[in-house]
């Protein structure tokens, strides 16, 4: 296991050509800001926060679809937070819905080389990503967390039988569910016809 508390910067590509094949992937490494006003942000923690949550997705995964076998699987950490707006960290959100687009546009050339992608979407979580204010106030609160053991199953459970390119929500008390997301309308021939662009 690689981990960023061990000295593991995923955001690194260095230090990705390090990783040899594995059968799974958990691309987990994330950080928060915990800043909701933006000019509040220094060019410090937006580079931190790009560097974990994104660049370590994409040099992963690049690292691993050149030497991982047919058969094999990534799951990737995104959040709700990738789903919907979150005011309170706006550059966290920002990392997550990059994450949800990227391995959903990725996948299907990984699908080609027989690797599949997923990604899952976990609500609030009880881990050290929260601040101990944070945790906190849910717990006075009554908000139920997902404990890391959740999240596991949930990474286990898509990275067997999910599509590839799927992204599914864990939520406490609720049976994991793939997020079904909302058609875009595309443009129409003259004739009304829908057409899809020639890429």
């Amino acid at each position: 296991m690689l981990d960023a508390r061990d000295g593991f910067d995923a955001g690194d590509p260095a230090a990705w050509e390090q990783v040899g094949a594995v059968e799974l992937a958990c691309l987990n490494a994330g950080v928060a800001v915990d800043e909701a006003d933006l000019t509040a942000v220094s060019d410090e923690a937006y580079r931190r926060i790009l560097g974990a949550n994104v660049d370590g997705v994409v040099f992963g995964t690049r690292r691993l679809a050149r030497v991982m076998s047919r058969g094999s699987a990534i799951v990737a950490t995104a959040s709700l937070a990738g789903l919907v707006p979150m005011e309170r960290d706006p550059l966290y959100s920002l990392t997550k819905h990059a994450v949800i687009g990227f391995v959903r546009s990725v996948a299907p050339q990984l699908a080609s080389r027989g690797i599949r992608i997923t990604a899952v979407a976990p609500g609030f979580a009880d881990t050290p990503i929260l601040t101990p204010g944070t945790r906190a106030a849910m717990v006075a609160a009554g908000f139920p967390l997902l404990s890391a053991a959740d999240v596991a199953g949930v990474v286990l459970a898509t990275a067997r039988d999910g599509a590839p390119g799927s992204v599914w929500v864990a939520q406490p008390g609720r049976e994991a569910a793939e997020f079904r997301f909302p058609n875009v309308p595309g443009p129409r021939t003259p004739d009304g016809k829908p057409m899809l662009p020639p890429l």
